[in-house]
């Protein structure tokens, strides 16, 4: 099976923690070079000297804020003087606030559009031409089991992350014939901070503990623990391999066996 990724580039969004860390950093052990995109330049320079490079490849960051599109376009253009090969991207960035669809507010649809959809568009239209040229391209995105089941209280969040799968879907028949996947990772209860802020509202609003809260998701999962950051990103690396390119449209839960659907 062939799992090395030697002389690939990869550029991986929301990178500093949590999943899209981990993915980096799985990435990186496959021998990819690895270039962080993210908001906050401090940590994004912290985090990057802290890769895997045991195979000599050169690794960087990218800074945009993803609410912005036209800044991302504008720091990927950037980063495109410097070389001509991108061969894997990686999608990912923070969920909308937690609330009911009802209640929220057009700002906060807006602001997920350009986040999750907008941005990431902005970034294939950037990239997809070099992955043709290479005859060789990876697009994952990681969304959420939501995609599959919607989850109670992340009414933007369902609803946007269900934008970005059937996007991820049209994709992937257009890319398909240049050697192009495009997948999606959909992490289930998985320990982050973003986790620990769902878990503080839900407790507030149902005058709960978070132990209580975290006990309560435990229970309804079959593995009867959280998921690590690490076992998403597993998922994540192999589909960014040679191996996996056969594997082509589809959503890919990593949940411990919580979504009910098939």
């Amino acid at each position: 099976m062939e799992l090395a990724l030697n002389g690939k580039t990869a550029i991986v969004c929301g990178s500093t923690q949590g999943i899209g860390w981990a993915s980096a950093n799985e990435l990186a052990l496959l021998g990819a070079n690895v270039y962080l995109f993210a908001r906050d330049k401090e940590k994004l320079a912290g985090r990057v000297g802290q890769l895997p490079n045991q195979e000599g490849q050169t690794h960087g960051f990218l800074v945009a804020d993803f609410d912005h599109p036209n800044l991302v376009k504008d720091e990927t253009e950037r980063f495109l003087k410097s070389t001509n090969q991108v061969h894997i991207l990686v999608n990912n960035s923070g969920g909308p606030k937690a609330g009911t669809a009802l209640n929220a507010d057009l700002e906060d649809f807006r602001i997920a559009f350009n986040r999750h959809v907008m941005s990431s568009q902005v970034l294939i239209q950037e990239l997809v031409p070099l992955m043709k040229v290479q005859g060789f391209g990876r697009i994952i995105n990681i969304i959420s089991t939501s995609v599959k089941t919607p989850i109670k209280g992340l009414g933007v969040s369902n609803t946007i992350r269900g934008a970005v799968a059937n996007w991820s879907k049209t994709l992937s028949l257009e890319l398909a014939p240049f050697g192009i996947t495009v997948n999606n990772v959909l992490p289930g209860y998985t320990k982050t901070g973003r986790l620990d802020s769902i878990f503080n509202t839900k407790a507030e609003k149902e005058s709960k503990t978070v132990e209580e809260i975290k006990n309560q998701i435990v229970s309804e999962i079959p593995a009867q623990r959280l998921g690590k950051a690490e076992e998403v990103a597993a998922a994540v690396a192999f589909l960014a391999t040679p191996a996996a390119a056969y594997i082509n449209g589809i959503n890919i839960p990593v949940d411990g066996g919580r979504t009910p659907s098939l």
